[in-house]
């Protein structure tokens, strides 16, 4: 569902002829996904807090993880709360080749944790698992070490931002952290800060950096959607584009206040492919509404991963003004679009970028830097051809399916039990 917020007739600006460029110097990296290092086929239970369809990168995440796993032959189980569900009833479909049991969540957390657990155990006793993996460490991470410990099978944790991030400072969540990272048979996580943060809390931790990666055949430069454009009132108009839910940690405030400055210099939309978290940002959001009421800014509603390739087409510039990130999904999609990138050095965004050769990086809550970055690539196209170009040569290079593929088997092999 499309819903555009305030989309008035912006200033017209010559179009980029970036994506013949970004298409002829880069080609995309076709490959089969093999299983390198595991001779049979494992099965594996995957636990996460979200998974597809439900909004966010943890979701992506996990999906993109099963069906790697698949691919390489291996039976991959996933089982995840949902609120969709009345409590405590389980449904198991078949998604995308993966078996997915979703089960009702409680009010209580520790009610749904117990759920989990227990289907865990009668499922395993079913139909033995060979590696238990969690994404996300407070419920999900915390179950697969606990089972892992009572059936004697190997477990992996990974923590993916907002564990190490936020909810260990929360009482009623720390312990459940400690004693995954501490239980596991292995602790992996997507950035570099996530890694220190995990040895800061358990000196002498061993942690496995596997970053996030992108499909670039699927995510890829492609000429500007002229129909979607008009359709979404930006046909003419120069493009900030942000990805997922805009609210606090990123940088919503940052992102209007620059936007602010912008629109004023020259004719500038706001795109945003999700939308505003509801509650305070939402408040937040709609004031400055008020406020600006000229502002040419549009909000999509949630895209499916299959049709978001055409979406960031529309988009001159793919801004990440975060405060505090793991490892965005966005940045790899933008970036193997042929898309030029403003961000905050935070998390994985400062593994990824190098500033002025494939991106530019501004302070986090910097408005004046992230107003001048986003002015000068949008003045300049030789400049964002530039960034563009390199964008995906390092999506493609340095982050592709196959190496994720394999770090984890690579892992799994380490942890897992000799045949009998």
């Amino acid at each position: 569902m499309l819903l555009a917020v305030a989309a008035p007739a912006c200033g017209t600006l010559p179009q980029s002829r970036m994506v013949a460029a970004v298409r002829d110097k880069i080609t995309d990296n076709h490959f089969t996904l093999l299983s390198h290092w595991i001779p049979r086929q494992m099965k594996i239970a995957l636990l996460s807090e979200k998974y597809t369809p439900d909004i966010g990168g943890l979701a992506i995440s996990a999906g993109r993880l099963a069906r790697l796993l698949n691919s390489a032959g291996h039976k991959v189980r996933v089982f995840a709360p949902t609120l969709s569900l009345p409590a405590s009833e389980k449904r198991t479909l078949i998604h995308e080749e993966i078996s997915l049991t979703r089960f009702g969540a409680h009010k209580r957390v520790d009610d749904t944790l117990v759920d989990w657990f227990e289907l865990l155990v009668a499922e395993h006793q079913r139909e033995p698992f060979d590696i238990l993996q969690a994404y996300f460490l407070p419920q999900a991470g915390f179950v697969a070490a606990y089972a892992g410990k009572y059936l004697d099978v190997p477990s992996v944790v990974s923590a993916r931002g907002n564990d190490l991030e936020r909810a260990v400072f929360d009482p009623s969540r720390a312990a459940h952290i400690f004693y995954a990272l501490q239980h596991a048979s292995a602790v992996t996580t997507n950035t570099t800060e996530m890694v220190r943060k995990a040895r800061a809390l358990i000196p002498g931790l061993e942690v496995n950096l596997i970053p996030n990666s992108v499909d670039a055949a699927h995510f890829h430069p492609l000429p500007k959607n002229e129909r979607l454009a008009q359709a979404l009132g930006l046909r003419d108009h120069l493009v900030i584009g942000f990805v997922g839910e805009l609210r606090e940690k990123k940088g919503i405030h940052t992102l209007l206040d620059a936007y602010t400055q912008l629109n004023k210099k020259l004719p500038v939309s706001l795109l945003i492919l999700g939308d505003v978290r509801p509650g305070s940002d939402r408040q937040v959001f709609e004031a400055y509404q008020k406020e600006n009421p000229n502002s040419c800014i549009v909000i999509t509603g949630f895209i499916s991963p299959s049709d978001l390739p055409q979406y960031y087409t529309l988009m001159d510039v793919l801004a990440i003004p975060s405060l505090r990130d793991g490892l965005p999904n966005a940045l790899l999609e933008g970036m193997a679009c042929g898309k030029a990138i403003v961000a905050a050095p935070v998390g994985g965004l400062a593994d990824v970028l190098k500033d002025g050769e494939n991106g530019k990086l501004v302070s986090a809550r910097d408005t004046e830097m992230l107003v001048a970055a986003l002015h000068e690539i949008l003045m300049d196209e030789t400049l964002r051809l530039r960034l563009a170009i390199a964008a995906r040569e390092t999506a493609i290079n340095h982050f592709p399916l196959q190496k994720e593929l394999d770090a984890n088997l690579a892992l799994y092999q380490t942890i897992m039990k000799p045949l009998a």
